[in-house]
């Protein structure tokens, strides 16, 4: 434990404090800073001046990041069967209905996106209690309902995410993983801050970019500098 922690204060003091970094001093720094022995995530927190009890200061949206997330995404496509062949071409994980919804009714939930068709949204309702808490409700909003599944299942394999604010103003996002460039860390950050921006409500007054901070799954945070517009 006492090397963890000594890792942890060399990682610590190579962050000025004080200091807002830019998105791309930060992207560099969070890989110097990185000492984990497994391939850490990259991820941004962004507080928004915006109170998400209120529906008109809600910000939800979806990026596709142009350098992919990193990760294995384990796509689930809930649709009819002349839709499944399309479905499992575009590289969706499980492809199927009604043997899918049975298993998610006994509690399996092991994907990161689901995917669906209009039509079967009403099958999809009295799961709610299940697929909301963890966010995989489909949503027309981001994509995931939608006729066009090849689409949807191919965008998300490639880095489509959508993100949602909290009921603190934070949005949470995964941009990358320390193996990285900075550079492509950078542009997917960037590309992040970008859809953000467009989204700012009409209802938001005052700063909409309270902070920013980056950090990898085992670093300290590094403040970036959120004067981006």
């Amino acid at each position: 434990m006492a090397r963890l922690a000594k890792k942890q204060k060399e990682a610590a003091a190579k962050i000025e404090k004080g200091k807002f970094y830019s998105v791309n001093e930060a992207s560099a720094l969070v890989k110097d800073i990185t000492n984990a022995k497994f391939d850490a995530s990259v991820d941004i927190a962004v507080r928004l001046g915006v109170d998400p009890r209120k529906a008109n200061q809600m910000v939800r949206g979806v990026v596709s990041l142009p350098h992919g997330t990193g990760k294995d995404v384990k796509v689930l496509a809930l649709v009819t069967p002349d839709k499944e062949a399309e479905a499992k071409e575009a590289g969706a994980d499980y492809v199927g209905l009604d043997e899918f919804l049975d298993k998610i009714k006994s509690g399996w939930t092991d994907v990161d996106v689901i995917i669906t068709m209009p039509s079967v949204m009403g099958k999809l309702g009295p799961l709610g209690r299940i697929l909301g808490p963890r966010g995989l409700m489909p949503n027309p909003k981001t994509g995931t309902v939608t006729m066009d599944v090849a689409k949807a299942v191919t965008e998300v394999k490639a880095g489509k995410i959508d993100f949602k604010v909290d009921k603190t103003g934070i949005v949470h996002a995964a941009v990358g993983k320390v193996s990285f460039s900075p550079e492509q860390i950078a542009g997917n950050v960037n590309e992040l801050l970008s859809t953000l921006m467009k989204l700012k409500p009409t209802a938001a007054k005052g700063t909409y970019v309270k902070s920013i901070f980056m950090s990898s799954t085992m670093s300290p945070s590094i403040a970036v500098d959120s004067k981006i517009g």
